[in-house]
């Protein structure tokens, strides 16, 4: 699985009733890396990584995706059409579904039979080390378990982008630093370009090739990490 993408934004702005959220937003994000968006509650990442995933249309500027444009001030295609994945900060597991029903759903929608479903779904609960919980329920999963099988969800259908929202901000400390070290050998193995907000240097720091830095809406540095 390869297909990553660049990303491009140019000029990118977000107002709310003329307050403005992001001004002048311009970042570039090579295919295949993992980029952090690192700042403090209120900053402008969470709307940033929104505007990428098609839930906010930009007031002005534009995001393209391998130079394709996906956004701009009067037009904004929808998530379902940027062939993206996204994990949350809840999870937003369905209750109803076990774990391989949740992670299957993705493939479902896109109209795979049950056959093809079965195989991407047990490898992707493999990947996460999940496969013996398949028939689980959420609910019986722990806060460490359920944020896995979000990432098996938002990976089972090898989106060209990866969309993270401090998935990793509902769980202890420790447990925190485990599963960001699992999630950033997962990326790498996986080979696609991602995009992961935090508001933890020492996270972004273990999950990412780069780091972009937010402070009142705006950007102030791009940082580049070097591989060990």
């Amino acid at each position: 699985m390869n297909r990553s993408v660049d990303i491009t934004v140019s000029g990118l702005c977000f107002h709310i009733a003329q307050q403005p959220i992001l001004r002048d937003i311009d970042l570039h994000v090579p295919a295949g890396t993992v980029l952090a968006l690192l700042g403090p509650s209120g900053c402008g990442k969470s709307t940033l990584l929104k505007l990428l995933a098609g839930l906010l249309q930009p007031t002005d500027g534009n995001i393209d995706f391998a130079g394709v444009r996906v956004a701009e001030a009067r037009f904004s295609a929808p998530p379902e059409q940027r062939d993206l994945g996204m994990v949350f900060q809840d999870y937003a597991l369905w209750p109803h579904m076990t774990v391989r029903e949740n992670v299957a759903f993705p493939l479902k929608m896109r109209g795979l039979n049950a056959a093809r479903r079965k195989e991407k779904t047990d490898a992707a609960l493999e990947r996460v080390g999940l496969d013996t919980l398949a028939d689980r329920y959420p609910a019986a999963l722990s806060g460490g378990q359920q944020q896995r099988v979000a990432l098996a969800r938002a990976v089972v259908a090898e989106p060209r982008i990866l969309l993270f929202d401090e998935p990793l901000s509902n769980l202890a400390r420790d447990l925190r630093e485990s599963l960001s070290k699992e999630m950033s050998v997962l990326l790498r193995q996986l080979g696609t370009t991602a995009v992961y907000v935090t508001h933890d240097r020492e996270e972004a720091n273990t999950m990412a090739d780069a780091i972009a830095t937010l402070s009142a809406g705006q950007l102030v540095s791009v940082s580049t990490l070097n591989a060990e």
